[in-house]
């Protein structure tokens, strides 16, 4: 599901709502856990799950087609946690 499914999904269930408010909270939430993440804070949302960054170290990777040696340096990624309720109902 893409983030204009997701509107239409949640506009259709929550018709006091239009659409365009919707899509403008949905993308308030994106910004405010992007914003968050890059901060290096952890975002828990109960039930659902949290978000929260790990580093990955720096080390030597291989070009695929020359086969030649590039340094890639350590950086942070995104990294999601489902809540145990979520894997409870994921594998019913």
């Amino acid at each position: 599901m893409n983030r204009s499914q997701l509107v239409k999904n949640i506009s259709n269930q929550l018709t006091y709502f239009s659409k365009g408010d919707v899509e403008e909270g949905i993308i308030s939430i994106i910004n405010f856990v992007s914003n968050n993440l890059s901060e290096g804070n952890r975002v828990e949302i109960r039930g659902f799950g949290s978000f929260s960054t790990r580093k990955r170290d720096a080390r030597i990777a291989r070009n695929p087609r020359t086969g030649a040696a590039i340094n890639i340096l350590a950086k942070y990624h995104p990294y999601f946690r489902a809540s145990k309720s979520i894997k409870l109902d994921i594998n019913k």
